[in-house]
């Protein structure tokens, strides 16, 4: 789905057709003759638009005759979500400006995106290349950060139900969030060097203009911050999952312990009874029933006493 975007008093108006400065959108569902169709139509080559395709593709950019690539990863909920899958993936996003246009294409529904699409942006024009590149590369670690605090109170809510539960339901979502964090670090550890790159090589052509250089490094800090969260959220779940699974394996300790008592003091009038029970000649044979309960006076009293022995060495 191709559509065309431009700012007409203070909102953002679909076109009919590109006009110059405007906004080309790519969204699924498309065709790869659609794709062949843009790259003619705005003579860009067609790799532009079929790399960011690709969920596996890194973040880059990529420079062709005075157009220009950069491929973005950003966080999206997992579509395909199972009970151990990853609660948030990354896939990359395209961003292509020529010296007319600014084109986006993604593979899937992007929530970056769509917050242009419904005018949310404040100071959003596409007719600025530069402040429009910005302002991706800024929502996208906003969208970074508040997915990291989606998932660190989904944590917080799990560690509490490990507390009363033992089941593997729990473990699941919490390799579940381990998961989504392992994108995460790895996507915005790859956005960092993509921006420091573009930085260092002046791929936005920023010069001397000092509030989108400011806002250029306001956003590579507050990536470095992403990526420090995330990384740490990933040791703390880490540590709760190695912690979980200390208690969950000192607690079966505590319950084989428990039984082995328990058999040791009911092997004990067992025991007696057996040694009563031998076709032999013993003491009381001949007291008649009254014999019996010596036998279960003696057997409770040994059994007693090794109770209390055991409760005395905190064996019980």
């Amino acid at each position: 789905m191709i559509k065309y975007y431009a700012r007409e008093q203070g909102r953002l108006k679909e076109l009919i057709e590109p006009e110059v400065s405007c906004w080309v959108n790519i969204s699924p569902p498309f065709t790869p003759e659609e794709l062949e169709e843009v790259a003619q139509q705005f003579e860009i080559p067609l790799d532009f638009l079929t790399d960011p395709l690709d969920i596996d593709e890194r973040p880059r950019f990529e420079r062709d005759e005075g157009k220009r690539v950069i491929i973005l990863s950003t966080p999206i909920v997992n579509p395909f979500e199972e009970d151990i899958d990853a609660i948030f993936i990354t896939v990359p996003i395209g961003i292509i400006t020529t010296i007319e246009h600014v084109i986006t294409i993604s593979a899937h529904e992007n929530p970056v995106l769509n917050l242009f699409l419904e005018n949310k942006v404040k100071n959003f024009d596409p007719e600025d290349d530069q402040l429009f590149v910005l302002l991706i590369l800024e929502h996208t670690v906003y969208r970074f950060l508040n997915c990291l605090k989606q998932l660190n109170q989904r944590r917080n809510l799990i560690e509490k139900e490990l507390y009363f539960s033992s089941r593997n339901q729990e473990l699941k979502s919490l390799l579940s969030i381990e998961k989504s964090l392992v994108y995460f670090a790895s996507s915005l550890s790859d956005n960092e060097l993509l921006k420091m790159k573009m930085k260092r090589s002046d791929l936005l052509h920023l010069g001397n203009e000092e509030e989108k250089t400011d806002l250029f490094e306001d956003i590579i800090i507050d990536n470095s911050q992403a990526l420090q969260m995330a990384n740490m959220y990933t040791n703390i779940l880490n540590g709760t999952m190695d912690a979980y699974g200390s208690i969950i394996s000192n607690n079966l300790n505590l319950t084989i312990k428990r039984l082995t008592t328990i058999t040791i003091i009911l092997m004990v009038p067992t025991l007696v009874a057996s040694f009563m029970g031998m076709n032999v000649v013993l003491p009381l044979e001949n007291e008649g029933q009254g014999s019996f309960f010596i036998i279960l006076v003696i057997s409770l009293a040994a059994s007693l006493i090794l109770a209390w022995y055991f409760q005395r060495k905190n064996l019980f």
